[in-house]
């Protein structure tokens, strides 16, 4: 689904196909082997995918959603990277209608962190935060877990404690994670994942807009994040 960002076309929320990069394909398959003819030397059998692990007819709950996010984080070790490469593979694991659930989730709660408030504590972490940044740090922020998220979306100065460490250079941008369920749904059935059939995020953040530039209007607003994370 392409949902756009206070209006530009051109910045895509999670579910949205567009701007999604496939890798590069590899080298061609060999020949396969046919009945009662020796198969040829390089012949490679085709490699099973993934067993399905989930029932058909069940809907992910919230309670999967976040295991599987907590669960291929901490493979990663926090590498925001890395968690989308795991998070991937993880969902390759289930059937086309599962990764759609999780899609849902996924951008739910992406929408739920479009706050004026949420994208001021973003500009303290990470020293300003356009609207592609504000956008892949909300991605970023679904990646750290249900503590860190709904504590953030909460009261986003409480980043101050929920977060063990933050390096500007690594952490805070997640476009990678937002990206992982369409992935998923095209490697499985060789389709554009569909409408998730959400509600469009709102054409403005919720609450009252401010000027991120203001840094004692920053300081005010975020007293705990700004005295451990805000510029010295």
């Amino acid at each position: 689904m392409a949902t756009t960002v206070s209006g530009n076309p051109d910045i895509c929320c999670p579910g949205s196909t567009r701007g999604f990069r496939a890798g590069p394909s590899g080298p061609a398959a060999p020949r396969a082997a046919r009945p009662g003819i020796p198969p040829p030397a390089d012949y490679r059998a085709p490699r099973a995918r993934p067993a399905v692990t989930h029932d058909a007819g069940r809907v992910m709950d919230e309670t999967e959603f976040w295991e599987i996010v907590d669960g291929t984080r901490d493979a990663a070790e926090g590498d925001p990277e890395d968690h989308a490469d795991l998070l991937v593979e993880r969902l390759l694991r289930l059937d086309p209608d599962s990764v759609l659930d999780f899609a849902r989730h996924f951008e739910a709660r992406y929408n739920r962190a479009y706050t004026w408030d949420l994208w001021g504590a973003a500009a303290v972490l990470l020293r300003g935060a356009s609207d592609d940044a504000f956008d892949y740090f909300r991605c970023w922020l679904i990646g750290q877990g249900r503590e860190v998220f709904e504590g953030a979306v909460h009261d986003p100065d409480s980043l101050a404690e929920l977060l063990d460490d933050f390096d500007e250079d690594i952490d805070g941008d997640g476009e990678e994670l937002g990206y992982a369920a369409d992935e998923a749904y095209e490697q499985l059935t060789g389709a554009i994942a569909p409408d998730l059939g959400l509600p469009p995020q709102p054409a403005e953040p919720l609450g009252t807009p401010f000027a991120f530039d203001d840094d004692a209007d920053l300081a005010r607003r975020f007293p705990r994040l700004w005295e451990r994370f805000g510029p010295e």
